[in-house]
């Protein structure tokens, strides 16, 4: 599976250094892939198609549910996903 962000970025991003965390940031990783792809009704040509609009999008996903783990507000963040995916999202007839 084509991840677009890899876990070295995601860190990075996020400015951590040490691995507790890896396995967390891993499956946000995931989760933040397939919101992404929700909000933006995209598939997985889509996806690669938009990649550096999908990568902001990601890393701004996992970075919103890493530091929100006990608070999250899902639809702020579907909110923020939706306008920032607004030009790539697909119509739904």
């Amino acid at each position: 599976m084509e991840w677009v962000v890899t876990l070295q970025e995601v860190k990075q991003y996020l400015r951590i250094d040490f691995e507790d965390d890896d396995t967390l940031l891993l499956s946000l990783i995931s989760t933040a892939k397939q919101l992404v792809m929700d909000v933006g009704r995209m598939d997985e040509e889509r996806f690669s198609e938009n990649e550096d609009v999908v990568r902001t999008a990601m890393l701004y996903t996992v970075s919103y549910l890493y530091e929100n783990r006990n608070t999250a507000d899902f639809s702020k963040l579907t909110l923020t996903l939706r306008a920032m995916l607004f030009a790539q999202r697909e119509d739904v007839i």
